[in-house]
């Protein structure tokens, strides 16, 4: 505008009357191609619109060119701790970066994972139910010498043998008692992060539960060559840190090799730790329970990370041959303020607060019919391996020991029946066992034959929309969010929460109310069968005694492979 004042000011000349009719029209077009970029882009100011015209060359995908995959693990996130649930579950939690990009994909409204992170992680990384691998009995502790059995096949490892390169950041606990159990030996080319299930969100040390004296440093920069605990990020929040180094991964890339990216938060696990600015975004809407408060600001930071994370693939030229996907690792823990209303439980049960988890798929890729829809087929978290590596990836499954995981892309990208019909949640041996009441037996004497799973242990089957639960398997009570306190009580149908034998329709009521064993005694008949089929083939768990040998101090206080 300036030059266009300095031109009119001078004594006109043809020369001049040129120069600035030009200047008009190149404003004119500048700023009507700017108004129309703003127009077009203004819901999405970081990631741009999937279906945007790529902006050069260097976006353009070559029909040939395999798909990035960014995989999000988040740790203890509850069902309601979503901004596009929380919306009706009456959380304050707002996830504005999180909420739009599953809005652009197809959002999993009948996902399921298990119901801690170890187990969850396991079958992630293998396509197996944990029944066939040991470790049906809780999780990897860090100084019980167990680790994901060194014979299964991993998803990195068979996606490296498709052409990927493959990075792991964040939690991993999956086991390090020998340097064969980490990250660098079972498929990934890099790994950066905690070999333990969590500690301090800045300073990262852990410490065992029931063993304090067992403490540690537990941040690794590793690579198949070696491995670095590194202290020169002591004080960097977790969420920062890990996002971080997975942008730089993004921007290092070899352009013509695609990557796995395997990005496992520690948030929002225990303990709760959040920087002040994420909390004060909550200052007024939870202001009657601070620790809910900073558990909140940690789901914000992740959702801050998430827009990180997305603004990186867009600016660097990989946003339109990504598919991201999105997953809780269980559900949210009532120890520590997570909320999974209107569901039943939380992390730890076999109830839907449990095992239902937050998911979604968000891609360029994807057709535009799928895009912003939900899906409600039935899918697990041991389907990701088979679908990554033959679907996505265009690899194989071979070599890898029977899978309990199916391909669920076609149901994902156009909406097919999934082939997934039923999930064993789990089956737990060594869990405390159950009284059998006398309902319970009048129930059990009242099916013909004998040749059925023992409902005093811990077990859930869901066939279609019928659920099991056994044995000491479910949660009592559904927890309101601190901040909705006048939201009305959920409560069981009379007589229907005590037994140890409880079924349920979760089509029709997935917040587990309502105990139907009695009136659908063929179906009890036919699950407990099921039980006891996946029972008979379910190796021994796998719960070693505590071993003084990891205790960091005998390994310049950090946490290190010990039996090597």
């Amino acid at each position: 505008m300036a030059m266009i004042r300095l031109l009119v000011s001078c004594q006109p000349s043809r020369f001049t009357v040129l120069v600035f009719v030009t200047a008009i029209a190149l404003l004119v077009v500048f700023e009507t191609s700017r108004y129309l970029h703003t127009k077009t882009n203004h819901s999405l100011s970081y990631i741009g619109r999937v279906d945007a015209p790529r902006r050069a060359m260097s976006t353009q995908r070559d029909s040939s060119q395999k798909p990035n995959i960014l995989f999000l693990l988040v740790d203890d996130l509850g069902y309601n701790d979503v901004g596009y649930h929380a919306k009706k579950g009456g959380s304050a939690i707002r996830t504005p970066a999180i909420d739009e990009l599953a809005e652009q994909g197809v959002k999993l409204e009948n996902y399921y994972v298990q119901p801690l992170c170890s187990p969850t992680r396991s079958q992630l990384m293998t396509g197996r139910y944990q029944i066939h691998m040991g470790i049906q009995h809780y999780l990897f502790e860090h100084a019980r010498p167990h680790c994901l059995p060194l014979d299964e096949v991993t998803l990195p490892t068979k996606l490296k043998e498709a052409g990927y390169s493959t990075h792991a950041i964040g939690k991993w606990h999956l086991g390090f008692c020998h340097k064969a159990c980490l990250p660098t030996s079972r498929g990934f080319d890099t790994f950066f992060g905690l070999y333990t299930g969590g500690g301090d969100h800045w300073y990262y040390n852990r410490s065992m539960e029931g063993h304090r004296e067992f403490s540690g440093h537990d941040l690794h920069d590793d690579t198949a060559k070696e491995l670095r605990n590194v202290r020169q990020y002591d004080g960097i929040y977790s969420a920062e840190l890990f996002t971080s180094r997975a942008q730089e991964i993004i921007k290092t890339r070899q352009e013509d090799q695609p990557f796995f990216l395997y990005l496992a938060y520690k948030n929002v696990h225990f303990p709760l730790q959040a920087p002040e600015r994420y909390k004060n975004l909550y200052r007024d809407s939870i202001n009657n329970a601070a620790y809910r408060q900073t558990y909140a600001g940690m789901v914000s930071a992740v959702d801050e990370s998430v827009r990180n994370l997305t603004k990186t693939l867009w600016e660097e030229g990989v946003w339109d041959n990504t598919i991201i996907i999105f997953s809780s690792d269980n559900g949210g823990s009532l120890n520590t303020f997570g909320n999974n209303w209107p569901l039943r439980g939380g992390k730890a049960f076999l109830n839907e607060g449990g095992v239902r988890a937050v998911g979604f798929v968000s891609s360029p890729l994807l057709p535009k019919a799928v895009r912003g829809t939900i899906n409600t087929q039935l899918i697990h978290v041991s389907d990701w391996l088979p679908t990554l590596v033959r679907s996505v990836a265009g690899g194989q499954t071979n070599g890898t020991k029977p899978l309990d995981g199916y391909d669920v892309w076609q149901t994902i990208s156009q909406g097919a029946v999934s082939p997934r019909t039923e999930i064993l949640h789990n089956i737990d041996p060594m869990f405390d066992y159950a009284e059998i009441t006398h309902e319970d037996q009048a129930l059990l004497d009242s099916l013909p034959g004998d040749q059925r799973f023992d409902p005093g242990f811990r077990a859930a089957i869901r066939v279609g929309d019928w659920k099991l639960l056994t044995g000491s398997s479910g949660c009592p009570f559904w927890r309101r969010p601190p901040e909705s306190p006048d939201l009305i009580p959920i409560q069981s149908c009379p007589g229907s929460s005590s037994n140890a034998i409880q079924l349920y329709n979760i089509r029709y009521d997935p917040r587990e109310t309502c105990n139907v064993a009695r009136d659908h005694k063929e179906l009890v008949l036919k699950l407990l069968q099921r039980l006891q089929f996946y029972q008979s083939g379910a190796v021994p768990a796998n719960f070693p005694a505590t071993d003084s040998r990891a205790n960091p101090l005998l390994h310049g206080g950090l946490w290190m492979p010990y039996l090597d």
